[in-house]
């Protein structure tokens, strides 16, 4: 096969893949577009189909980690808040990383009577793509001390 068809090959089988997600996933888009850039340098070092399949698959790796990060700084901020915001008091944040925006108002805490965790409500609103969306959610803390959301 020759390595001016591997790149488009590989970008294909890469949007394919990624298009199984379920909704916009910042760690899958990070390995994307990760990889696309990766295969891209990998042909363009090694002029070999070897170095832009191990382009694509660094690349990968390396995106997968970044966009994870992003979604792991929201995820930090809500828990703070979970853990430690004031019930009523709006707790709000921007992501450095993409701009996001997120309003946070938790509700007082409560233990669940079926599983004897603590509990605790809270409304967000978040501004995503210029695209304002509110919704409710329960977290319960987990056996670890963790907040997980219920809904």
């Amino acid at each position: 096969m020759k390595s001016t068809i591997i790149i488009p090959v590989i970008l294909s089988l890469t949007l394919l893949l990624s298009s199984c997600a379920n909704g916009p996933n910042k760690a899958g888009m990070g390995a994307v577009g990760g990889a696309a850039g990766g295969a891209l340098i990998g042909q363009a070092i090694g002029h070999n189909t070897e170095a832009t399949l191990i382009g694509a698959a660094v690349g990968t790796m390396l995106g997968y980690m970044i966009g994870n990060e992003m979604d792991k700084y929201d995820r930090e901020q809500l828990n703070h808040v979970y853990e430690r915001g004031v019930s009523g008091q709006t707790n709000a944040w921007q992501n450095p990383d993409n701009g996001n925006q997120y309003q946070v108002t938790p509700q007082p805490a409560y233990t669940n009577p079926s599983t004897n965790q603590p509990c605790r409500q809270a409304q967000i609103q978040s501004i995503i793509n210029g695209k304002t969306e509110t919704v409710y959610t329960t977290a319960c803390r987990d056996s670890y001390g963790h907040w997980q959301l219920k809904n």
